[in-house]
């Protein structure tokens, strides 16, 4: 995989979702490699505005041709937008996962959790070893 499908400018989990971070605001989505694993995106179901994530806790499901899959917090905290254009165009995330088919934006509760997360090399070393 060409570290062009890994953004330097983000922050990853193993469970390939993928951080953008914006003070204490967090944009979420999921890597290229998610989507490419899941194939085509059929349907997104996202949480609704004002919910209370926690860190590694399931907070939607992406369904795709080939599986039902959860979707996982990278950081604890409250949900402030979901990106509604994933419904009625949930194939936004195979098209653009790093832009237009971000999932969702959360409040941090606990910045700490910022150090827990991969950055692109240690993501790019994970799925190296997958």
């Amino acid at each position: 995989m060409s570290d062009a499908n890994i953004p330097g400018d983000l922050k990853y989990t193993a469970e390939h979702e993928w951080a953008r971070i914006q003070g204490n605001k967090v944009v979420v989505g999921i890597t290229h490699h998610a989507q490419q694993t899941l194939g085509d995106v059929v349907y997104v179901e996202l949480p609704k505005t004002g919910a209370k994530v926690a860190k590694g806790e399931p907070f939607g499901t992406v369904e795709s041709v080939k599986a039902v899959s959860e979707l996982f917090s990278p950081l604890s905290g409250t949900i402030t937008k979901i990106n509604e254009e994933l419904t009625a165009s949930p194939e936004t995330l195979n098209e653009d996962p790093y832009g237009e088919g971000w999932i969702i934006e959360l409040e941090l509760s606990d910045s700490s959790q910022l150090g827990e997360l991969l950055d692109a090399a240690a993501y790019a070393e994970l799925l190296k070893n997958a």
